[in-house]
Order: C-alpha cells, then structure tokens, then sequence
C-alpha cells in the first residue's frame, strides 16, 4: 500500500506548480463546502481569536485558510521530484541573525509556529546555514504518511527528531553545533506542567520544553516568521528572541515568544493553522503556580461567568 501510495503522489509531483494550484482550487471547493473538514474547529478558533471580527470577516479568513492548507500539501507533495534549487528560488530567508551566532561558535534554538509553509522552510534553510539542522517533530499517526513524509523531510540531511523520544534522540548531536528548530506552538498534552498565559486574551497552556532546553544550555533563541508574498512564494525573517536563554527569569522567553506569534498571527491571519484545537485546555485554579503573564492569574469562576 505504501508503494501504491507514494508511486500516486510521485507521478503528482511531476506536474507543474500552475497546474497543482488549479487542483488545489478544486479540491478546496470539496473540502470547505463538501466535506466540511474540521471547519467547527476552525471557526470556533477564529471566534475565539477575533471576537470583535464580524462573522463574513471570519468566514473569508477561514476561506483564505483552507486554500494556504491545500496548497501546502500539494507543495510537500511536489518535493517528491523538485530540486534543492526549486526550494531555493521558491523560499528565501534572512539569516543574517543565524550567521552571527553561528560565528560565536554557540548552537541555537529556532521557535516557529504553524504558518505555511514551514516544510519548504526548513529545506531552505539547508542551503543557508552551516548549523546542522535538527527540528523536533510530532510523528503522523498514519503509518503509511510518517513513512513518505519522514523520507521527505530528511533528503537534505536534517536530522528530524521525534518529540515522544526527544532527549534520547538529541543526545548524539549534544556536541555538534546544532540549530534545533521547534514549533513552539503545539498543544501541550499535560497542560498542568505547561506554562500559562494569555494568547488572544484566552488563559492558554505552552509547552514548557522550548524554554527549559534554552535555559538548561544557556542557548539563543532566535524566532521565525514566515509570509507569503504570492501564491507559491514565502519569505522568512529572523529575529533573536534572546541571547542567551540562562539569563532569563523563568517563564520569559515562552512569554517573549508568545507575544511574537501572535503579533505574526494577527498581521496574517489565514496563514496559521487554524485546524488544530490551540484553546482546548480549560484553566483550572491548580495551574496558578505556572502562570507566567504580566497580568493577574485568572480567576476560574470569572471565566466560567
């Protein structure tokens, strides 16, 4: 079934990039109006987000969504024939902040969230940096996927980490000079031992690992913001979240970090992942020891009125 799986999607990559959006196009129409896939998630999330959005505004920047979501896939899916030069002309970045702390001889952490699209962006990266790229990953349940996209995304030497066995795995590359990219804004699955703070004016839980590694290895953190300029194009920019992770009182770079993602989030509102469910976790009193924001710890019964 694998062969069969990756034989389709590679006969599919051979196809021009204005052909693969005209498909894209269309499978849009079947997923937004007919399938309807997870556009409760979505709309709750944008609800939550842009309360003082009207409905229609929230409705075109779901739309504008789904379409960066296809056309994601299919742009990973053409990855199965394109070349390192393809990437290159198609993602740039600044790295100038990258280039600096690689000549300090220091290993760094790069804190990204789910804007499109991060897979071309790493890729690119390859050809930028001489840091060995390591980026922590949530592996697909799908067997089958894992198997196709794992192979895709380590064809440039990236080394891909799985975040279930993330401290075993990294150990072999403790004494390299690494860049270890994260998408620092997964769900958390224990949101107790999370931190909390307010995204989008909602108590919402970030995991506590990103910083507790740049703390542990005195790291810099760099953050990165992904636009797109037209269809089939995105652009990087680079900005250091901190010099050295050590130096900070706990809970400040995750703050740091949050408040950059969403200011990023809030400039370009359909290029996030909107289908995930970000505000899930429900504040509970028991969290008030790891709330990390300027303002006051939330009160439960305030939030349940």
């Amino acid at each position: 079934m694998y062969y069969l799986l990756y034989g389709f999607l590679y006969l599919l990559s051979l196809l021009p990039m204005r052909l693969l959006y005209v498909l894209s196009d269309g499978i849009y129409l079947l997923v937004y109006y007919v399938f309807g896939y997870r556009k409760k998630v979505v709309m709750n999330n944008l609800k939550i987000a842009f309360p003082e959005k009207s409905g229609e505004e929230r409705v075109r920047i779901a739309k504008k969504f789904y379409h960066h979501f296809i056309d994601s896939f299919l742009e990973v899916v053409k990855l199965l024939t394109a070349s390192q030069t393809f990437v290159q002309k198609r993602f740039t970045m600044d790295v100038g902040e990258l280039n600096d702390l690689y000549a300090s001889g220091k290993s760094c952490q790069l804190h990204l969230g789910h804007t499109f699209n991060w897979e071309w962006g790493h890729l690119a990266l390859t050809k930028l940096t001489p840091y060995q790229i390591l980026v922590v990953y949530m592996p697909i349940t799908n067997p089958k996927f894992e198997k196709l996209f794992y192979r895709l995304r380590t064809r440039s030497g990236n080394v891909f980490l799985p975040a279930t066995t993330m401290r075993e795995s990294i150990t072999p590359y403790l004494r390299t000079q690494y860049l270890l990219g994260l998408v620092a804004d997964q769900n958390p699955s224990n949101a107790r031992t999370s931190y909390w703070l307010n995204f989008f004016g909602r108590p919402t839980p970030f995991a506590s690992g990103p910083e507790k590694g740049a703390r542990a290895g005195a790291l810099p953190v760099v953050f990165a913001c992904i636009e797109k300029p037209r269809r089939g194009y995105y652009h990087a920019t680079v900005s250091l979240g901190a010099k050295d992770g050590s130096q900070l009182a706990e809970g400040e770079l995750t703050l740091r970090y949050v408040r950059y993602l969403e200011s990023v989030i809030r400039r370009n509102p359909d290029m996030w992942l909107w289908s995930h469910r970000r505000f899930k976790h429900a504040w509970k009193d028991e969290y008030a020891d790891m709330w990390i924001d300027e303002c006051m710890v939330p009160q439960q019964a305030v939030l349940a009125g």
